[in-house]
């Protein structure tokens, strides 16, 4: 982001001054929008730091003034210690407060004053802090790599015992809190917090987040993450060597509407997803997986499960849903003498899903699994027991563009595939998914907090959506059935090249925001994963009104 916002005033001759004044100005409308009644009136206290990022907070001073709000600022440190646009916009705030040659100009709404010593700061900030409306930390910015000390120490302190109180005492009321770029006391590049940190309500990032603000627990600190343009011109974010990326909407949107119904459209161009799944005990999580196929949209399901599962199976199916049954071992589960009838049975499927309730007990399933993924002729998805039944993953088998592999562990699956118990193993979460993607050329769908989508060319996608009532029995079984349903449609389509990163990327986002607009009906504690399914068709709706229109 430094580079990009050199290369915003070298090669475009856009003043640097003109950058932070765009952000202070995207700031102010993103607080705006989360007050009731606006900024009319509202009392704000500005924290800055004598960084660029308090020349930000310097320059939101102004943005609130003209909006009507009542502005305190307050330096840590002096003007004369800051430089650069920060200097200017310090040196701006201190005339209108009257602090040039001692004659006042202007001392309301807009206030302003240097605190440069702890003893200070303990006899003020009950004063300048009571009774706000809002408070905005801009005090480090992305520059920090190190634990604060001193007064920002005492600072960051205060605004945690504010938290917690008002937490405890009044979760709904003032202030908002609000961090500019990124929480202070936070390592911008890092997803572990180095240190205390501010804990925001609402944290406006400016042209792009950056991995503190979206990868967990460093971005449970954000609170909601807003975006804001400032100007910088999007060629530079594509020349960008970032191999680190945040899913939005518009991914998703852009997806939904390349892959829309067209008016001649019918089963056989929606493709048809074959679903391997279950085991006797295990009946569930077939059901969830390809009942969530069917409803995300593919134009074909068919359900194969061992012969002695499918009584159990086939009565709880969505009506749509085929089924086949293969033949099994002793325990209820695939055997490996099931592999030749899959050969048959798959000749006219788009993709293949296999692993959700297999069973992981028995050698010949987990045979079963190994030579249906080798030998396969299409993209094929693998979840929970299939990706046990590939752990540790063979060096040998990697993924093609015709027939890409996508494999969707969560913690302890991805551990089992590196060959580890070791926890620490995945303690950078985006560094092992891109290499392990990349070293077998397939897809990775990580599970958790902010699931990852790592691509075979070792980019990461972080997904933004989804929430804690996620975090039940056949959730993955779902997310699995949509990803499988998506990708039957992205290789269903003829005449246009196959896109199976934007079909994943999609059907993620698409999964999670289903489980977001169950849990805003249901609550998080009840929502099961069959929910996720039954709101499938409001997320889509949502994202793409138009293309869903008969």
């Amino acid at each position: 982001m430094r580079e990009i916002d050199r290369l915003t005033t070298e090669r475009y001759a856009t003043p640097s001054l003109l950058l932070m004044q765009a952000a202070a100005d995207a700031s102010a409308q993103a607080i705006a929008a989360q007050l009731s009644g606006g900024l009319r009136g509202k009392s704000v206290l500005i924290l800055c730091g004598r960084g660029n990022n308090g020349g930000d907070g310097a320059a939101l001073a102004r943005s609130l003034c003209n909006a009507g709000a009542k502005v305190d600022l307050l330096l840590f440190g002096r003007v004369e210690e800051t430089k650069g646009d920060a200097r200017t916009n310090f040196e701006i705030v201190r005339r209108l407060n009257g602090f040039v040659d001692g004659s006042p100009t202007l001392t309301y709404p807009l206030q302003f004053a240097e605190c440069l010593e702890v003893p200070v700061w303990n006899d003020i900030c009950w004063v300048w802090a009571h009774n706000r409306d809002v408070i905005v930390d801009a005090l480090f910015g992305t520059g920090l790599s190190r634990p604060p000390e001193g007064i920002y120490a005492e600072v960051l302190s205060y605004l945690e015992r504010l938290t917690e109180r008002r937490e405890k005492f009044a979760p709904c009321f003032r202030p908002l809190v609000v961090s500019l770029d990124i929480p202070s006391g936070l390592n911008a590049d890092s997803h572990e917090p180095i240190g205390p940190a501010v804990r925001a309500d609402l944290t406006v990032t400016f042209t792009a987040p950056k991995p503190a603000n979206v990868l967990p627990p460093a971005s449970h600190f954000n609170g909601r993450l807003a975006v804001a343009d400032i100007g910088s011109p999007p060629a530079l974010l594509d020349e960008s060597p970032s191999r680190l990326f945040l899913t939005e909407d518009g991914d998703a949107r852009a997806w939904l509407e390349a892959t829309r119904y067209a008016p001649d459209s019918y089963k056989n161009t929606h493709g048809h997803a074959f679903v391997v799944a279950g085991s006797r005990g295990m009946t569930g999580a077939a059901v969830l997986c390809a009942d969530a196929a069917m409803a995300s949209g593919a134009g074909l399901v068919t359900l194969a499960s061992p012969e002695s599962a499918l009584p159990a199976i086939a009565p709880r199916l969505m009506p749509e849903v085929m089924t086949a049954a293969l033949r099994e071992t002793e325990s209820g589960a695939v055997s490996a003498e099931a592999s030749a009838q899959l050969d048959g049975l798959v000749e006219r499927a788009t993709v293949l899903s296999v692993g959700s309730g297999l069973s992981r007990g028995d050698e010949s399933t987990r045979r079963f699994v190994r030579e249906a993924v080798g030998r396969r002729r299409t993209p094929v998805v693998v979840d929970a027991d299939g990706l046990n039944s590939l752990a540790p993953w063979p060096t040998d088998l990697k993924g093609t563009r015709e027939a890409p592999i996508v494999l969707t562990p969560h913690e302890g699956e991805m551990r089992r595939l590196l060959g580890t118990d070791d926890p620490a193993a995945l303690a950078d979460r985006v560094r092992v998914v891109s290499e392990f993607a990349s070293a077998h050329e397939l897809f990775v769908v990580f599970k958790g907090t902010r699931t990852l989508v790592a691509a075979p060319d070792g980019r990461v996608f972080v997904n933004p959506t989804g929430n804690a009532g996620l975090g039940t029995a056949g959730s993955g079984d779902t997310l699995t059935g949509v990803i499988t349903g998506f990708l039957t449609q992205e290789y269903g389509a003829k005449g246009r090249d196959q896109d199976a990163l934007g079909a994943v990327v999609a059907a993620v986002y698409v999964a999670g925001l289903a489980g977001d607009l169950a849990a805003q009906v249901l609550g998080m504690r009840t929502m099961v994963a069959s929910d996720v399914r039954k709101y499938l068709s409001a997320a889509v709706r949502s994202l793409d009104p138009e293309g869903e229109k008969p």
